[in-house]
């Protein structure tokens, strides 16, 4: 696989808090120093800055945390700004690989801080009012401790996304549509009330099934938020759709970890996927993390989770290709006709909603990393944030060298 042959990359990223998105700076860094470039804003400010797709990325995915930097980088602001959106102030120098100074004027994001990312959900009333309706007296007819939880805790989240939001619209994105965007633009989150994913982007008109709902009613701010919505700590956020009802949306990566599929679906045939979460994996150093309590035991439990869908997702499809490359030898050395074997190819390929020309990498951090897998998911300590970036950059290197790039 060359990728320099590739026409129209993709760069999905996932979740996994502020310390998702230090690790996706760091796997941008590190495309950078490979000599991909990350087009992104008005149509016009990409048509004279990025005339050529060679290398250079024009559709994005995120969820979650990785919704932010998709959004950072479709808006037009370069890696260096994102950076020191995150970091202004708190001394962790701005980092270029290749050499090239950003226009700090036309890519100046004003400084991330707590304030926008944890917004205290009023509707939930004073912390005091929260504690009580938790404890308050409630008769338990049946059940235990579930029972008591559910009719006492009445509260949807203890922060709210609406800072988000706030911030995305005034300090990120000037028009706030995606439909106004050079490049593609997807979000993804999940819907409250159903079972399905939602797509957020620039759809004439929303369609839906059973499982996906590709909408396009929301602004991207609003579509950020509710895919930033991690249930319990923050509450369900709430989008007027085309009918001026409104429905609830929360984490993106509750159905899907990777939503691979929709740079695939929209023509991109190279798609590079970046995840924070891996399991931590045993060593003597560290030991076992039954001597570290529950939050890291429940951490790992999660990763375990995500990590499988994540193993299973890239496993089929790597089983289908192979299945459909058997088929393929076979039915050569049976002398089959050749619009024959390709009619059959063809169907093999649509019935597995397989993508031949699509080549996929995926960039994780390594199982062994224990540093990595014991950094909060929310600090935005600058030394934490500098380390988490180097992982990044170092589990891009390692990977794309195993595709020679």
């Amino acid at each position: 696989m060359r990728l320099s042959d590739k026409k129209k990359p993709a760069l999905v990223l996932s979740g996994g808090g502020v310390k998702a998105a230090a690790f996706h700076i760091g796997v941008c860094l590190a495309l950078q120093e490979k000599g991909f470039k990350f087009a992104g804003g008005s149509p016009v400010k990409v048509q004279n800055e990025y005339p050529d797709d060679k290398m250079t990325f024009k559709t994005y995915v995120g969820s979650s945390a990785g919704s932010v930097i998709s959004t950072f980088l479709a808006s037009g602001y370069d890696v260096d700004a994102i950076i020191r959106a995150f970091t202004q102030g708190s001394g962790l120098p701005s980092v270029t690989r290749t050499g090239k100074k950003s226009n700090v004027k036309d890519n100046h994001l004003k400084p991330i801080t707590y304030r926008n990312i944890f917004g205290l959900n009023l509707k939930a009333g004073h912390p005091s009012r929260i504690l009580r309706s938790v404890f308050r007296k409630t008769p338990v007819i049946s059940g235990g401790l579930e029972v008591l939880l559910k009719r006492g805790f009445k509260v949807n989240g203890l922060f709210t996304t609406n800072s988000l939001e706030k911030y995305i619209r005034e300090s990120a994105c000037n028009d706030n549509k995606f439909s106004s965007l050079g490049v593609e633009l997807y979000i993804i989150a999940t819907q409250l009330n159903h079972s399905r994913k939602v797509i957020f982007g620039n759809f004439d008109q929303t369609t839906k099934d059973e499982r996906i709902k590709y909408a396009g009613y929301a602004k991207i701010s609003e579509a950020v938020a509710a895919s930033a919505a991690l249930p319990p700590f923050f509450a369900p956020y709430g989008i007027h759709n085309h009918k001026g009802r409104e429905v609830f949306f929360f984490d993106g990566e509750i159905r899907d970890t990777l939503s691979t599929h929709v740079a695939a679906d929209h023509g991109s045939d190279l798609v590079i996927a970046s995840y924070s979460i891996h399991p931590y994996h045993f060593n003597n150093e560290i030991g076992s993390l039954s001597d570290y309590g529950i939050p890291i035991i429940f951490n790992q439990a999660l990763y375990q989770v995500v990590q499988q869908k994540i193993d299973t997702h890239i496993r089929h499809q790597r089983e289908v290709r192979s299945m459909i490359k058997a088929v393929d030898g076979y039915l050569k050395q049976t002398n089959i006709e050749p619009e024959h074997r390709e009619k059959l190819l063809e169907i093999l390929n649509e019935r597995t909603q397989n993508k031949p020309e699509v080549d996929y990498i995926y960039i994780h951090p390594s199982p062994h990393d224990y540093e990595m897998f014991f950094a909060d998911h929310f600090s935005l300590n600058p030394k934490i944030l500098a380390k988490i970036v180097q992982t990044g950059f170092r589990s891009a290197m390692r990977t794309l060298r195993k595709h020679n790039v």
